[in-house]
C-alpha cells in the first residue's frame, strides 16, 4: 500500500506504518490530508506535479476523523496540508492548534479577506452559497431574506436539514455574529414553526421534497442543485424545471457562503512545498478545476464559472469573515438545542 494511494480513512488505522521516512520527508513531495473526493481533483494534482516536480501524496477521509488522526500523530505526523470542504471543520483544526500561519503575497492578493483566517491559518479556495429554493408552481412570493424564513406566512412549508449539520450550524453562527444571540434564537423559533416536516436527510433530500410536494420551500447549498443541473440526481433532476431559487439578502448584507479551505500543518515536514501547493490552488487554472469539481464558485475574481454554476448566476456575498462560523459554532448548537430544533 503506497502513501499516494486513495484510501478510505476507515481502512487505515495505523498512523505511521503507511509511510517510510524517505516518502514522508522527501524534498520533492507534499503530503495532503483531504476530505475532498472528486474526480476532477486528479487533474488538479497532476497539473501541480507537472508544473513543479513536487509529488502530491494524499490520504482522503472524513474531515473530523482526519483531524483526530492529526492530533494522535502529533509531531510525528507526515502531513503538510489539511484540506476540508467547509469552514467549520477547518476552524476545528485551527482551534486544536494544528495549523500554522502562512505568509504569502500570492494568497493575500488573490483570496478575499473574508475567505481567509485573520491570522492566515487557512485560506478558502472555492465557495458555495446556502440559499432558498422553492416550488414555482406552489409559491408565487418566495422569501427574499433569511429573516423571512421565520415569517408565519410560510407556516408548514419549509424543509431543511438537522440542527447538527455543519452547514446549518454555520448559517446560524453567521446570524449570531451579525445579529446577536437573542435575535438568532428568535429566528430559529420562527423557522421551526414553519417546518413542513422534522429536519431530516441531506441537502439533496430537501430539493427532492420540492419535487415530491412534501415541501414548498427548502434551504440547501448551491452545489447540490448545480449537480442536478449537469447530471441525473434521483428525485431532483426529472422535476428540476419546477424549482426556482433565491439568493437571500441581496438588498442587505448579502448571501451566506461557506468554503472549501486548506491550511499548512504546524508540524509540516515539507512546509515550503505546502505553501507552493496552496499558492497553486489560487491560480486561475487550478481555481477552475477546484471549483468545478464540486459545482462551486471560484474565490479568485475573474475566473470563469462551470456551466452548471453559470445557470445559477452571480450574487452578492456576505463579507463576514468566515472564521466566525467556527467561533460561534458551539453557541449555534446550544441555541438549536434550547429551541428543540432536531
Amino acid at each position: 500500500m503506497r502513501f499516494g494511494t486513495r484510501i478510505a480513512i476507515a481502512a487505515i488505522s495505523a498512523t505511521t506504518a503507511l509511510y517510510t521516512a524517505s516518502a514522508a520527508w522527501a524534498d520533492g513531495s507534499v503530503n495532503l490530508y483531504s476530505s475532498r473526493h472528486y474526480d476532477t481533483d486528479e487533474r488538479l494534482y497532476a497539473d501541480f506535479e507537472e508544473a513543479t516536480g513536487i509529488r502530491v501524496n494524499r490520504i482522503e477521509g472524513n474531515a473530523d476523523e482526519l483531524i483526530e488522526r492529526l492530533k494522535a500523530e502529533g509531531r510525528n505526523s507526515p502531513a503538510d496540508v489539511l484540506l476540508t470542504v467547509d469552514a467549520g471543520r477547518i476552524w476545528r483544526a485551527a482551534d486544536a492548534d494544528l495549523l500554522s500561519p502562512v505568509e504569502s503575497e500570492v494568497l493575500e492578493e488573490r483570496i478575499p479577506e473574508a475567505l481567509q483566517h485573520p491570522d492566515n491559518l487557512w485560506f478558502g479556495f472555492s465557495t458555495r452559497a446556502r440559499i432558498i429554493f422553492y416550488n414555482k408552481d406552489r409559491v408565487s412570493e418566495p422569501p427574499q431574506t433569511y429573516d423571512e424564513l421565520a415569517d408565519p406566512k410560510y407556516r408548514g412549508m419549509i424543509c431543511i436539514r438537522s440542527a447538527s449539520n455543519i452547514y446549518n450550524l454555520s448559517l446560524l453562527a453567521s446570524r449570531i455574529a451579525e445579529e446577536g444571540s437573542d435575535a438568532a434564537k428568535a429566528w430559529v423559533e420562527g423557522l421551526k414553526a414553519n417546518l413542513a416536516r422534522q429536519p431530516q436527510g441531506g441537502d439533496t433530500d430537501q430539493l427532492a421534497g420540492l419535487v415530491s410536494g412534501e415541501c414548498d420551500i427548502s434551504v440547501a447549498n448551491t452545489y447540490y442543485f448545480a449537480r442536478a443541473l449537469r447530471s441525473q440526481v434521483d428525485g431532483v433532476s426529472d422535476g428540476i424545471e419546477q424549482i426556482g431559487w433565491v439568493f437571500p439578502d441581496q438588498d442587505g448584507r448579502g448571501t451566506h457562503v461557506n468554503v472549501s479551505a486548506a491550511g499548512v500543518l504546524k508540524n509540516a515536514p515539507n512546509r515550503d512545498n505546502a505553501i507552493k501547493f496552496l499558492e497553486y490552488l489560487a491560480s486561475d487554472s487550478a481555481q477552475e478545476y477546484f471549483a468545478s469539481g464540486n459545482d462551486e464558485y471560484p474565490v479568485v475574481e475573474g475566473v470563469g464559472l462551470s456551466a452548471s454554476v453559470t445557470q445559477l448566476g452571480e450574487f452578492k456575498r456576505d463579507d463576514l469573515n468566515l472564521s466566525a462560523l467556527g467561533e460561534y459554532q458551539t453557541e449555534a448548537q446550544a441555541i438549536f438545542n434550547a429551541v428543540g430544533f432536531k
